[in-house]
């Protein structure tokens, strides 16, 4: 757990540039909106208990009070909302990353029991302690590369004892945690082998047993499903949104990671918060889009790793949708959880331009946690969950710079992290 530097009730930081300066009315931002990143240059900021007090121009800057930090040459950040990681796992499987070096694909590593199956078997064998320590320490680690809101998934446990087990070890991470959590269900993450022949049996396991046990011990906030070609079709994916929205759990639902199957839709018609992955998309699904509320989520380090195609960033934004970006962080296909990296990568792969990436990793994607009234933006009132940069030339220099450590300093609920770990 982060070390605090001191306990303070204000916190003032003078000479920096401050970026992503809105009002509360802005809550996301869709197409061309997304070249919109507000800066305020040559800029203070005061931070009281746990908020956004005030901030301005220098030539306002108030009398020095609390603890005072000069940032000059630096930027202040609001930080990271990372809205897909599946944070809680029992072991890496850099094996299967030799694996696809030597030429196997991500179906047929499947296939040999590999992926999604392996890191259910490893979990099983973990206790629910040493997961919830081990995640307690990845968690750490992205507070301090700038993360200030996650999302985190089950979908690694494939029975009821081992969901449960996981749920509970994120619910254990929310009480604890210095920034906000929120968990999603994804029972539905691959066919376990005890129901290879029994997929109705699965599904009813997961609806009518699980999802029950979860609403009552409120250890989810979403439902989420594999919707793709070999894990689960349009037709469960619609059951599982369905019986989510049931207990008030909407869906952040994975599909078109390798094929355009409907899910897209499904997701629409079913009210889901947002759809993830997107590496596959045609004309017909981004027009639905433009006629939903639904977010495209995309998560450009998953085809990184995989040496896959990218998602069609520039066409989503062109036709005037909330593109956002998230890490995938996992142990098979993306793991690292580094969202200056994602930033880095969605604007060198995917053609993004630095304000637009940076708008979907903060603002955008607290909005795909329902969080944007409280964080992905400087604004006064809301949560002082803050980062401040090395010394840089511009904005620009982030995803240009994408191997430097550009975090220097974090704050979190208005407090300055030390950068010692206990």
């Amino acid at each position: 757990m982060f070390l605090y530097l001191c306990n303070m009730t204000e916190l003032l930081i003078k000479n920096t540039t401050l970026v992503q300066v809105r009002e509360h009315n802005t809550s996301i931002l869709k197409g061309e909106l997304l070249r919109e990143l507000p800066i305020l240059e040559n800029a203070w900021i005061r931070c009281q208990d746990d908020r956004i007090l005030d901030f301005g121009t220098m030539d306002s800057c108030p009398p020095d009070h609390g603890h005072v930090m000069d940032a000059k040459g630096r930027f202040v950040f609001p930080s990271w909302c990372d809205s897909h990681t599946h944070l809680v796992f029992a072991a890496y499987r850099e094996q299967e990353f030799v694996q696809r070096i030597s030429g196997m694909s991500y179906a047929e590593i499947a296939a040999k029991g590999g992926g999604i199956l392996n890191s259910a078997r490893r979990l099983r064998a973990m206790s629910e302690a040493e997961l919830f320590q081990a995640a307690h320490q990845r968690l750490d680690q992205l507070i301090k590369s700038g993360t200030g809101a996650i999302e985190i998934k089950s979908g690694y446990g494939l029975s009821a004892e081992g969901e449960l087990k996981m749920l509970r070890v994120i619910k254990k991470l929310k009480k604890v945690s210095p920034i906000p959590i929120k968990a999603s269900f994804l029972g539905a993450h691959a066919l376990p082998k005890a129901f290879k022949e029994n997929r109705e049996g699965y599904m009813n396991l997961l609806i009518n047993e699980l999802l029950p046990i979860i609403a009552k011990e409120e250890l989810a906030d979403y439902v989420d499903i594999f919707c793709e070609k070999g894990f689960y079709s349009v037709a469960e994916a619609a059951e599982m949104m369905a019986a989510g929205n049931k207990y008030g759990l909407r869906a952040k639902i994975h599909t078109n990671q390798f094929n355009s199957m409907g899910g897209i839709q499904a997701a629409i018609a079913h009210n889901a918060l947002s759809v993830d992955h997107l590496e596959v998309v045609n004309e017909a699904e981004i027009l639905a889009l433009t006629n939903s509320n639904v977010i495209p989520t995309l998560l450009p380090s998953a085809p990184f790793f995989l040496q896959d195609h990218y998602p069609p960033a520039r066409q989503l934004i062109d036709a005037g949708l909330p593109v956002t970006l998230a890490s995938d962080f996992n142990p098979g296909t993306s793991p690292s959880g580094k969202m200056a990296f994602v930033v880095a990568l969605a604007c060198i792969k995917m053609k993004m331009l630095p304000n637009e990436a940076i708008n979907a990793a903060t603002l955008n994607g607290a909005a795909a946690m329902e969080l944007e009234n409280d964080y992905g933006s400087i604004t006064k009132g809301k949560k002082a969950n803050l980062f401040i940069t090395q010394p840089m030339p511009s904005i620009a220099y982030l995803p240009y710079g994408f191997t430097e450590e550009i975090v220097d300093q974090v704050i979190v609920n208005g407090q300055l992290l030390s950068k010692a770990l206990v």
